[in-house]
């Protein structure tokens, strides 16, 4: 599958790990549904991790856990049809999986068969348990070709971790997102950690095959199988404004059916989505600024439109300032031109006077601009 922007949805391992079951799927999609988010964007639900026996039945084929899915995945890929959602599935390049269940190395084409039959939409294809002796970008390869050829468009989620160099290769493997990271967890010290791994990963980024920076915490609250102590709302309102503005797929991993008002309006935020599904998928540039210190990010980044998009991110624990002059945006006083700048959160209108910008940005937070070109007026 070739996919233009980047893919956005909910998946089960953030919150419940291995405690999913075929209940559990049925109200998350009645809960994505009820809450509107397939007309945001969030259009696939995957099961992750967990969902198997541990082993295969006499034909060599996955099966799922009787106790946990009682009608197969079939019907559950129905269901989730039934609301308008697609459905997504899980699996490893290795022996096994993370959890220890039957990945798919040397049955590429078999469960890529397999999944097709019960209408997967979607597979994760994690990195666990993986030969030490052949290389990645093969094993990512056959499966890559093995959904290419199985009768069904399924969406190649390949989560090898960046290990083993994996942005050098994974656009030879047909993936259409790439997992660019270790796992994700609750705490804003690991938001920060993705976040700075990312800076040397930006021109790997792109249409076709997306970099994908792991799923969102927003809304977890330090609960679930990745909950550890938590963030606050401004924390989370940073975590996805960088998600959205990198380009990452955005990736649900809350509780959908329990969402308090913030949460929700995180999640939903229409012009933050727009800058994420900008038809350009262009690169960030990221802009030096005037005494920034390393926790400090300004990045910005053209749009389809000739807008640009503007992100100031604040990492650090303390209040500070972002500064930035319009020439590292191509814009210096001698075009005539300034930026009129609408804040994504607030709403709030500046023009930029004297070319050059500055924005106080509290404690863990954020202030994310669509921007336009505008003739100076003085």
């Amino acid at each position: 599958m070739v996919k233009l922007t980047p893919p956005m949805g909910w998946n089960s391992w953030n919150t419940f790990g291995n405690n999913i079951n075929e209940q559990l799927i049925f109200e998350t999609a009645d809960a994505m549904v009820k809450e509107g988010l397939p007309e945001k964007g969030y259009e696939y639900l995957v099961v992750d991790d967990c969902w198997s026996l541990r082993e295969r039945d006499a034909s060599d084929r996955l099966v799922a856990d009787p106790a946990k899915f009682p009608h197969g995945m079939k019907a559950v890929a129905d269901y989730v049809h039934s609301k308008g959602l697609k459905f997504g599935m899980y699996s490893c390049a290795g022996n096994l999986t993370c959890a220890g269940y039957p990945g798919s190395f040397e049955h590429e084409f078999i469960d890529a068969e397999t999944f097709a039959s019960w209408g997967v939409d979607f597979l994760k294809y994690d990195y666990c348990y993986h030969s030490p002796i052949i290389a990645g970008k093969y094993l990512y390869g056959r499966m890559g070709l093995a959904l290419d050829n199985c009768g069904r468009d399924i969406l190649f989620s390949a989560c090898s971790w960046g290990a083993d160099e994996t942005h050098e290769w994974i656009k030879t493997t047909g993936a259409s997102m790439w997992r660019s990271t270790g796992d994700i967890f609750d705490t804003w010290q690991s938001v920060k950690d993705l976040v700075k791994q990312q800076e040397r990963l930006h021109p790997f980024n792109g249409v076709g095959c997306f970099n994908d920076m792991d799923m969102l915490i927003v809304g977890m609250y330090g609960k679930g199988n990745v909950g550890l102590a938590g963030c606050n709302d401004t924390q989370y309102r940073t975590h996805f404004s960088i998600w959205a503005f990198l380009g990452s797929p955005l990736m649900i991993g809350c509780d959908v059916r329990n969402m308090n008002d913030m949460t929700k309006k995180i999640l939903t935020n229409e012009e933050l989505i727009r800058i994420n599904q900008d038809p350009a998928c262009r690169q960030p540039f990221k802009l030096t600024g005037i005494w920034c210190g390393d926790d400090v990010l300004l990045y910005a980044k053209h749009l389809a439109d000739g807008d640009l998009a503007i992100g100031l991110f604040n990492l650090s624990d303390q209040k500070c300032a972002a500064r930035f002059n319009l020439d590292e945006v191509g814009l210096p006083h001698s075009t005539g031109r300034t930026l009129k700048m609408t804040e994504l959160w607030t709403g709030e209108e500046a023009t930029v006077v004297n070319s050059t910008f500055c924005k106080d940005l509290d404690a863990y937070d954020c202030a994310v601009y669509r921007a336009k070109v505008v003739e100076r007026t003085r």
